[in-house]
């Protein structure tokens, strides 16, 4: 069967397939509540007239189109190369594991009221002007009202049914070095805790590999590997969910964080009960919040959480002014917080089963030849 013998619809999406076009997360917010779609077809229409003016294309079932109509403003997000996760949420691909598509990134209010993405590449608030249905889609025009670029980055780009991104022409003097240095790149995933622990020495292991280094908590990077963002990635072996291929490296054992001069720190070991009445730093990301909670309340002492932070030197330097206790399992080698106060580590007793890290990519997907050079590079240094 040649192209001639399809249905000119058929052809039209097939051709259209290979026209490259940025990745958009057209949002708005209002009386009307807020929404989001993903959107590819987005567009300049005049930077002259009364103010610039684009235009986006929404379907016509989508709840988005429904309340851009009624609220009367929207904004237009355009993504990242590394936020290919943000784009497939608001598509829909990920409605089974998170319910509000909105707590994939962070937002702020655009002054017309539509969210806008805090680390978008650039993002255009809009008051519509006017719309028209087309077929199956709604044309909604926006006279832009304000603009947010980011100072880097480079867009995620969309063409023949996969995501790309933009690279600089090189000139004909670095082409072939460009071209051999691209086919040793592999993207990894990294837990943020352990990450400054473990992926510098990694990296430095495989100086031969160009690679791109993506860090968050467990979410981020599990959807980073579903998305096909990242390739392969290292995380901790606890809630991964279904679709990944994991291989144990090593394990990181719990400890207890503590200010120096604590009347604790003069023990050998410090157990659940013993913390029962000590105000608790919370590591609070996924899966560490609820690991080290589990803990406690496994040891049946429920824990007094005083304070909660995403960041690792976060809890270091609370814990190194007297504002409690951590329990932590990436232990820097550093006795000092970043602002200069001591701090002392000792063992937690009876503590579960260490922390497994594992080497995860996704099931039934065969692994470039860079990424099995970085496997084997994370197997050298980190099996026993």
């Amino acid at each position: 069967m040649n192209d001639m013998t399809l249905d000119l619809r058929t052809r039209f999406v097939s051709g259209m397939s290979y026209a490259a076009c940025t990745v958009n997360v057209v949002t708005t917010g209002g009386d009307a509540g807020r929404a989001g779609v993903t959107v590819s077809a987005m567009s300049s229409v005049s930077a002259d007239g009364a103010g610039p003016t684009l235009l986006v294309c929404v379907h016509h079932r989508s709840l988005a189109a429904e309340r851009i109509a009624a609220n009367g403003t929207f904004c237009v997000n355009v993504l990242r190369d590394d936020q290919s996760y943000v784009s497939d949420t608001f598509a829909g691909r990920f409605k089974d594991e998170v319910n509000d598509k909105f707590d994939c990134t962070t937002w702020e209010a655009c002054e017309g009221g539509a969210p806008r993405m805090t680390d978008a590449l650039v993002a255009f608030d809009c008051t519509l002007q006017s719309s028209q249905q087309i077929g199956t889609h709604h044309i909604f025009i926006g006279e832009v009202q304000d603009i947010h670029a980011s100072r880097a980055g480079s867009p995620l780009i969309y063409a023949n049914r996969a995501y790309g991104a933009s690279s600089q022409i090189e000139g004909t003097s670095t082409l072939k070095l460009a071209t051999e240095a691209s086919a040793a790149k592999v993207t990894v995933g990294c837990f943020q805790t352990f990450a400054p622990f473990m992926m510098p020495q990694l990296l430095s292991d495989a100086s031969n590999l160009r690679v791109k280094l993506i860090e968050g908590d467990h979410r981020r990077i599990r959807e980073s590997l579903a998305s096909g963002e990242s390739e392969i990635a290292l995380l901790y072996d606890m809630a991964l969910g279904d679709g990944l291929t994991t291989e144990r490296l090593t394990s990181l054992e719990p400890y207890v964080l503590l200010p120096e001069g604590h009347a604790l720190a003069a023990q050998r070991e410090v157990s659940p009960e013993d913390l029962a009445d000590v105000p608790m730093i919370l590591l609070d990301v996924d899966p560490s919040r609820d690991y080290f909670t589990g803990l406690m309340t496994g040891a049946g002492v429920t824990p007094k959480v005083a304070h909660r932070t995403s960041s690792l030197e976060m809890v270091r330097a609370m814990v190194g002014h007297g504002m409690g206790y951590a329990l932590l399992a990436t232990k820097p080698a550093s006795p000092m917080s970043y602002d200069g106060k001591a701090l002392v580590t000792r063992p937690l007793a009876g503590a579960s089963e260490a922390s497994g890290i594992v080497l995860a990519h996704r099931t039934g997907r065969e692994l470039s030849p860079a990424a099995e050079r970085f496997a084997q590079v994370c197997r050298a240094r980190l099996k026993p």
